[in-house]
């Protein structure tokens, strides 16, 4: 176990450096970065620094304004340059400070993430709260009329985008019935609120994404616990408890959940770390949230490439320690999992 965990810590270190130096090639060498787009809006005549920037604007930019402008992105030095100073800085753990939002990236990933870890969180545990027993119960009912149906529900919420959903939801709950707000997570006069009341207050916020996000979300993990459960109950071991007269609520809860659910428990610590980091783009936009899913997409749109690369920085070394973990749950799980 040590040796290998010592050797997938090792290779963790040039998968990071692959994938930091694949997004490195990529941002820095497209057009349009956020040198361009100053002078897009000093020519535009927004310039923002006042009526002389905006009166030099519609005349184009001084070249040596220009290399003080490249000084400033860090743009006056070579490509390999900067990319060593990059690695340096985040083996500090320091991600850099925006170009645009005046700001460091660790405090941006702070602001942005309370809305991500509230839709993250909600949809995970309520995913896996329905998606488990649903599974066993079309493993023990298979073939039944309940299978049916319940496999027709799953893959018709699978089917529907969660953007579309929803905007379904918001036309029907929140525009024509008005039982729900259209937008953010509390209301306007949150810090005047009693804790219960921020409590309802927060889950009536939050109640139209996360359902829009949790519906699709479950099929995966009811249909894998379904077929887990199936291969359990085939096997010898279930056979020789019954003939034995073993009681079926004792083989199913004790012998069968214990072996066919390793591969979701297995997978557990990936996805509740996922649930903090996970921003859904659409859904954050359709309900005015302002999370990480958000700032990613603006951070790409703008060009603003201290964000892109720190906050890409951070999850992948997230995910691979989460992966790690993960691998070695099968063993806590099954003592006869031998990684040599």
């Amino acid at each position: 176990m040590p040796a290998y965990i010592l050797k997938r810590l090792l290779l963790m270190l040039p998968t990071l450096l692959g994938v930091l130096l694949v997004t490195f090639v990529v941002t820095q060498f497209v057009p349009g970065g956020p040198v361009e787009q100053y002078l897009a809006e000093a020519k535009a005549g927004r310039g923002g620094e006042g009526g002389a920037m905006n009166y030099r604007g519609g005349q184009g930019v001084d070249p040596k304004r220009i290399e003080q402008i490249k000084a400033l992105y860090g743009f006056d030095k070579p490509p390999h340059e900067r990319f060593w100073l990059m690695l340096r800085q985040y083996a500090r753990f320091d991600l850099g400070r925006s170009f645009f939002q005046n700001k460091d990236v660790w405090q941006l990933i702070r602001e942005k993430l309370p809305v991500s870890v509230s839709l993250g969180l909600w949809t995970f545990f309520i995913s896996y709260l329905i998606a488990v027993p649903l599974g066993v119960a079309k493993a023990v009912r298979a073939g039944t009329r309940f299978d049916l149906a319940t496999t027709l529900l799953i893959l018709v919420g699978y089917a529907i985008p969660g953007f579309v959903l929803g905007v379904a939801l918001l036309v029907v709950f929140g525009g024509q019935l008005q039982w729900f707000p259209l937008r953010g997570l509390t209301s306007g006069d949150w810090d005047e609120m009693g804790w219960a009341a921020r409590i309802v207050d927060y889950l009536w916020h939050i109640a139209l994404p996360v359902t829009a996000m949790v519906v699709g979300s479950f099929a995966v993990t009811a249909m894998l616990t379904k077929n887990s459960f199936l291969e359990e109950i085939r096997k010898q071991y279930v056979l020789t408890a019954r003939a034995k007269g073993v009681p079926e609520r004792r083989v199913l809860w004790k012998h069968v959940m214990r072996n066919a659910l390793m591969p979701i428990i297995a997978g557990f610590p990936a996805a509740f770390l996922g649930a903090f980091f996970t921003g859904s783009l659409l859904i954050e936009t359709l309900f005015s949230l302002d999370g990480m899913g958000l700032l990613s997409y603006e951070s790409v749109i703008r060009r603003d490439y201290p964000v892109v690369l720190g906050t890409l920085y951070l999850f992948t070394l997230l995910g691979l320690v989460t992966k790690l973990i993960s691998d070695l749950c099968y063993v806590l799980v099954d003592p006869r999992v031998r990684f040599d």
